[in-house]
């Protein structure tokens, strides 16, 4: 696997000896002192350039950056469906390199830059030959901190999760195990990680981010609570898959209480008692059960 330097040089380089190309900066992971240091960092590169045209036409351009894995260009695969891009202000290359380095680089115009450059505090410049690129404070990940939840956020989130815990149940009675499985994944879990995040952000004065899609959890949870977290997750068993919806009530049930201390919110505890007991006497029906229940 070729090395930060190699790469490094290898980008800048390519930059110095293209004169299409004015100024090159970094945003992502690398450029955030908090995120993780391993192999599977990406080098999220900007190349600002004079015109994209000839960079697009050029299908073979790409290679001087290494023996290609697999290539994802995302702006044309939205174009494909339908979807309206300007490709003469910018594009993107996705490429994962048979060494396992990967560079996600997007070739934009002067005029697109000055647009987005500023939006994204994690931005590092790396070369600028014309002095284009505007003065930036140093990178922080300050954008990516868990935001502190109003009082109708808090409401919401409670409510949709005791709710739709329902739609999971009846789900799993009927034999619906995709429809009972994403109405947990999509809806549920998204309930839970965001009290997660939440009850983070009151330990850390919220001051830190739990990353995309929670990959920070367990690096901020207490170990009795990231083990309940892992028992969310559960197979395509329906008994295992009831065990998880009572882990993952209990761990709400936690974390939500907290974070209404901390705010001096109001927690239902009404909703939570009738619907766990409601879940106990779901899975307790036989497969013929008939009428209301008690």
């Amino acid at each position: 696997m070729r090395s930060d330097k190699e790469m490094f040089d290898l980008i800048l380089g390519v930059a110095q000896n293209d004169e299409r190309i004015r100024a090159v900066y970094m945003n992502g992971s690398r450029t955030n002192p908090n995120a993780p240091k391993d192999i599977f960092r990406d080098y999220d590169i900007v190349y600002v350039v004079t015109e994209t045209a000839s960079f697009i036409n050029d299908e073979k351009w790409i290679s001087i950056f290494g023996e290609l894995l697999m290539i994802q260009e995302p702006d044309k695969n939205d174009k494909l469906v339908g979807m309206a891009m300007d490709f003469e202000r910018s594009y993107g290359y996705l490429m994962l390199f048979k060494d396992g380095n990967r560079i996600d680089l997007r070739i934009q115009t002067k005029e697109e830059m000055i647009e987005c450059y500023e939006k994204d505090k994690l931005t590092i410049p790396l070369l600028d030959k014309d002095k284009i690129l505007p003065l930036i404070p140093d990178p922080t990940d300050i954008d990516y901190h868990v935001k502190k939840p109003t009082k109708a956020m808090f409401i919401s989130c409670y409510n949709d999760f005791w709710w739709c815990l329902q739609n999971v149940a009846k789900g799993i009675w009927r034999g619906e195990l995709p429809y009972a499985k994403q109405m947990f994944e999509y809806v549920i879990r998204v309930r839970l990680d965001e009290m997660v995040s939440w009850w983070i952000g009151t330990k850390h004065d919220f001051q830190v981010s739990t990353g995309k899609m929670g990959k920070y959890f367990k690096k901020y949870l207490p170990e009795p609570y990231w083990e309940m977290y892992k028992e969310t997750y559960s197979d395509s068993d329906y008994d295992n898959l009831w065990n998880s919806i009572f882990v993952t009530c209990e761990l709400f049930r936690a974390l939500s209480q907290d974070v209404a201390g901390y705010f001096s919110f109001i927690y239902p505890v009404e909703d939570d008692i009738n619907m766990t007991e409601y879940l106990k006497q779901v899975r307790n029906l036989p497969v013929d059960a008939r009428g209301i229940i008690n």
